[in-house]
């Protein structure tokens, strides 16, 4: 069985990814800015300042698209970067310097920490869980727990972490919950509606027991979300049926016990908390210097 078969990753084009920079950012300088930023309007014009932006704690560094989107659309100063995106930073190092007007500098600090920030801890907290599963084939998938308005920025941080990214939303692929179980009559008319409405979309059912797996598999669905399965559940599910369809497992994952339900062989992890429960890098901006010109 190809493992890979039903497996649903997001994939935008670059200029549709480009977009969505420009759209966060663009939405992020009018809710700080605004009309303008009345204490930055407290600097001489023609000043000239080196500013320095450091990290305070450790973890995986990202967010530099929206960064630099931020630097060109305030516009007034660069960026000169001193690590890579998804590189590792340690306390007290240097990610970048920043040259050019003072306003300008001082307008876009917000916005771009705030970026980074994120970014950083979601990949950080997205890596510290792949660090846990790296002896197995399980990969760590996302989920639609993201801030509003900050769904492809989380996900692509996922990425950067080592993560995968589940659906974008619920227009791409089928993930069939019990809910939808519920209102359709049954997981075989759930099913039915899908393969007949959108055939050429990934299909995933949610399942609570066993028996509900057995079903799924009876009926050819791919794949199968296995909700809140104990271990000894989920070792079940994968000894009856792993080889027939692919497993994801959810509900309840924490950095304690992902080892353990990985090491029950099941293809995927979905983990809400790597979007929802972050914390952030801290981060500081430094001004060293300060000229007329």
């Amino acid at each position: 069985m190809n493992r890979n078969s039903t497996y649903h990753i997001v994939r935008m084009r670059q200029d549709q990814i480009q977009r969505v920079i420009e759209q966060n950012v663009s939405q992020s300088i009018d809710e700080d800015v605004g009309e303008g930023d009345v204490n930055a309007s407290l600097i001489p014009p023609e000043n000239q300042s080196l500013a320095v932006l450091m990290t305070r704690s450790a973890g995986v560094f990202c967010g530099k698209p929206w960064a630099d989107e931020t630097a060109e659309q305030i516009g007034g100063f660069t960026i000169d970067w001193q690590i890579n995106e998804g590189d590792t930073v340690q306390p007290s190092q240097e990610l970048a310097q920043l040259r050019g007007q003072s306003r300008s500098i001082l307008s876009a600090e917000r916005v771009m920490i705030n970026f980074l920030q994120l970014l950083s801890g979601t990949a950080t907290l997205t890596k510290a869980y792949c660090d846990r599963i790296s002896h197995t084939k399980t990969q760590l998938l996302d989920t639609r727990k993201t801030l509003p308005g900050l769904r492809i920025a989380q996900k692509y941080a996922v990425s950067v972490g080592g993560g995968k990214n589940h659906r974008m939303g619920l227009f791409d692929a089928f993930l069939i919950k019990e809910n939808h179980i519920a209102a359709a009559g049954s997981i075989h008319d759930a099913v039915r509606e899908a393969r007949n409405e959108h055939p050429e979309l990934p299909l995933e059912v949610e399942v609570e027991t066993l028996d509900q797996l057995s079903e799924c598999v009876a009926i050819g669905v791919p794949r199968a979300l296995l909700d809140n399965f104990s271990l000894d559940e989920t070792r079940k599910a994968v000894n009856n049926f792993g080889d027939r369809i692919e497993l994801e497992a959810s509900g309840g994952v924490t950095l304690e016990n992902i080892r353990e339900i990985a090491e029950t062989g099941v293809d995927y992890v979905s983990v809400g908390a790597i979007t929802k429960n972050v914390i952030a890098l801290d981060l500081s901006l430094r001004f060293t210097g300060t000229s007329v010109q």
